[in-house]
């Protein structure tokens, strides 16, 4: 047998080789990985000992051969496959170990030049034409399977099933290198070809998914850097499904609304939202305007945790406290609840611009919300500037709340969110039977989408509402004025329509 070895990841290759060597296995390498093979003392045939041509083009060009294609790609099973390569002098590669250029890294440089040397020509070639000749040729890309590869030869345990596998993460692999060169080109063009792709690696297999009957793992997008990249849990039990689906949305608010930002969020919904003076005051603000689903929630903290805080904190129950940092002995006070997971957060990393959402086959992508909120008043009573502040407060809230959405706000903390209704109204009237004993005077109203009808207005003035952001629209707008009109009520205009649904 021989194998041909040429890696960037050099882990455990000379152990590899070695146990190729014990075995019998003729070894070819290239370039670094036939120096570290030599050095380390096992028997290795340079490449171009066996190509009879020298590496060309800065190293572009040293296994693009017959001598090396045709070693690996002929049928063994075909008499004129046979015949071709014994005629030719091409000698045969049965393992071929590879794996590619680092251009996730390169991209890293921002140095165009380095990033274009780092796309992988040879190796990918090698990879594909030995998982495409699966059945004749073993294909290894990965490290880790290099201890089950000596293995299985020792104890002649060469299966088809076992070739197939090998293949699958050749080809796999080869996939999501690829995608990530389209994604630099995309990005560097500002253009989209028909054909969109995604290269995630997996990071963990988690237990389950949104119920215990639905497998679930975890996933990296490695081209983009996110929030959740940054993320770092310090204290507490492994993430969930459910514990990463709740937390992007709590972190990706608490961004948007800037230092001292406290969201406290339940079932992908905010149920309650504050910048306050500082981190203990807006926690206090938050947990204040629903103290009931916030138990079991999540809450993300855009600033530090000091001790004040934490000592409320632990009072309730929280499956998630993500912040920026939490101060020593504020660790220590949460560390003392077993179940809680502390996460920290960079706030300072953007957010992607892209959403996914995959459907029954087919896929929507889509640009995140990131409309900016205009302030067009349009009726007779003015919004004054604290009203507009709370007004663009509770609109980006409303961003991140189920459609239909309602946001009542005052002061930069939300006093009721009303998510995930069929009709506007009842979003709001579910705000008002839910705290009915409290003070609405003087708030703001935040809507998603516009008022097809006059009867949020109505609402609103009856719990005393003094101003309204929505972003119109409508044919019946004229209604909504009118009664804002005859109530006093000041309403903006957003032009900024924020369904989430």
């Amino acid at each position: 047998m021989r194998a041909l070895l040429s890696v960037t990841d050099k882990t455990g290759i000379v152990e590899l080789a070695r146990g190729l060597e014990s075995l019998g296995v003729e070894l070819v390498s290239t370039g670094g990985t036939y120096k570290q093979i030599a050095d380390a003392g096992v028997d290795v045939i340079e490449i171009d000992k066996i190509t009879n041509f020298p590496e060309i083009l800065e190293g572009r060009v040293k296994t693009l051969s017959p001598y090396v294609h045709g070693g690996i790609l002929y049928k063994r099973d075909s008499e004129e496959h046979v015949h071709t390569v014994e005629e030719l002098g091409i000698k045969p590669i049965d393992i071929v170990v590879v794996n590619l250029y680092e251009f996730q890294k390169a991209l890293e440089s921002k140095d165009p030049d380095n990033i274009i040397e780092n796309i992988d020509i040879g190796g990918p070639s090698m990879v594909r034409s030995a998982a495409k000749n699966h059945k004749d040729v073993l294909i290894v890309t990965d490290p880790e399977d290099y201890e089950d590869l000596l293995d299985r030869l020792k104890n002649n345990n060469i299966d088809l099933a076992y070739r197939q596998k090998l293949a699958m993460k050749a080809y796999s692999l080869t996939a999501y290198y690829d995608s990530i060169i389209a994604r630099y080109f995309q990005d560097l063009t500002g253009e989209e070809a028909n054909y969109k792709t995604y290269g995630f690696k997996k990071e963990e297999e988690l237990r389950y998914g949104e119920n215990p009957g639905q497998g679930a793992a975890l996933y990296n997008d490695t081209y983009v850097k996110g929030l959740l990249d940054t993320a770092e849990v310090i204290h507490g039990k492994k993430m969930s499904y459910n514990n990463y689906n709740d937390l992007n949305p709590a972190v990706e608010l608490a961004k948007e609304l800037g230092d001292r930002a406290v969201v406290a969020l339940k079932h992908q919904s905010p149920c309650g939202v504050a910048v306050g003076s500082d981190i203990y005051d807006s926690y206090i603000k938050a947990y204040e305007c629903d103290s009931q689903s916030i138990f079991g929630g999540i809450v993300a903290v855009n600033g530090v945790i000091d001790v004040k805080t934490a000592q409320k904190m632990s009072e309730i129950f929280l499956e998630i406290i993500a912040a920026r940092d939490f101060e020593e002995e504020a660790l220590e006070i949460l560390s003392k609840k077993k179940n809680v997971r502390l996460v920290k957060i960079d706030f300072d990393v953007d957010s992607v611009k892209e959403e996914i959402r995959y459907l029954n086959g087919k896929v929507l992508i889509q640009e995140k919300d990131f409309a900016e909120d205009e302030v067009n008043i349009v009726t007779e009573t003015k919004p004054s500037d604290e009203d507009i502040a709370d007004l663009l407060f509770a609109q980006k809230v409303v961003k991140y709340v189920k459609s239909n959405a309602i946001v009542v706000a005052k002061g930069k903390k939300t006093l009721g969110c009303g998510a995930g209704q069929q009709s506007r109204v009842w979003a709001l009237e579910s705000i008002k039977d839910h705290f009915p004993e409290r003070d609405f005077e003087g708030a703001v109203l935040a809507s998603d989408a516009f008022f097809p009808f006059s009867d949020t207005v109505e609402m609103a003035n009856d719990m005393g509402i003094k101003s309204i952001i929505e972003p119109g629209g409508s044919i019946r707008d004229q209604d909504s004025i009118d009664a804002c009109n005859k109530y006093g009520i000041s309403m903006v205009f957003s032009k900024a329509r924020h369904f989430k649904h």
